[in-house]
């Protein structure tokens, strides 16, 4: 699928792998709603630089905890652009504690942002994608919801849940032609991994990850590019972690 003229969606879009997707999809041409709960300094900067590239961009702000803000989101999206082509679901954020310390709160509000979101975002969006024939929804994992991560119960919950959702989508929306696919990224050079100490970084990079080094926002965002312009990948769930989860030892 062609992006030049397309419209995407990337929840979450503001910072991090959100924003440096937002800039990927602009540089192959495509005009982008970004979404924060609030407008603040990461989503006018993101805006900005998307803007200089030439492409449409609109900022909306919504929590996607919330059903309704979900509906509002995609609806707000589709109007401004004149269509959507593109779902790409990056909003969420740790969950730190293990069982005793994580509570029934947080737990449940890990899947609203994770995992019900994609149901209620996917449910608003498909309508508008199915009008051009075509289209990609794309969700972001973690290695963690493959390996899992000791006192994060509740993230490795919810990151394990998105390659089978994505399987299931995947296999209901390919009459429509909508393809299905998800990021696993490992540990990646953002403000989600700042809270790591100097020995955790340490143990990464000399016995945990096999290239040694941590990965960027741009090489995720990459990934995402070429699962939506590829037009024969549907169901699958792409790694990025420098070879960390292939480790057996």
């Amino acid at each position: 699928m062609l992006l030049h003229g397309k419209a995407a969606l990337i929840t979450g879009g503001t910072r991090g792998i959100g924003a440096a997707t937002a800039l990927a999809f602009a540089k192959e041409g495509a005009d982008v709603a970004i979404t924060s709960r609030q407008i603040d300094d990461d989503a006018m900067r993101t805006m900005r630089e998307i803007e200089k590239l030439g492409r449409e961009c609109v900022v909306l702000t919504g929590d996607c905890a919330s059903p309704a803000d979900c509906a509002h989101i995609v609806a707000e999206a589709a109007h401004e652009l004149k269509r959507l082509d593109v779902l790409v679901h990056c909003a969420g954020g740790a969950v730190p504690g293990g069982l005793m310390e994580v509570t029934p709160e947080a737990w449940n509000a890990a899947f609203d942002v994770h995992v019900h979101a994609i149901y209620h975002l996917s449910r608003a969006a498909v309508p508008h994608i199915r009008k051009h024939k075509e289209g990609a929804i794309i969700l972001i994992s973690s290695t963690a919801g493959k390996l899992g991560v000791m006192g994060s119960i509740a993230y490795q919950a919810v990151k394990g849940a998105l390659p089978q959702l994505t399987r299931a989508l995947a296999r209901e929306l390919a009459a429509d032609n909508i393809r299905v696919n998800c990021v696993a990224p490992g540990v990646i050079r953002t403000k989600f991994h700042e809270h790591m100490s100097e020995e955790q970084k340490k143990l990464n990079l000399e016995h945990r990850i096999p290239l040694k080094r941590e990965g960027t926002a741009k090489q995720v965002a990459d990934v995402i590019v070429m699962l939506a312009k590829n037009d024969y990948i549907t169901g699958d769930t792409v790694t990025i972690d420098g070879g960390l989860t292939s480790r057996i030892a």
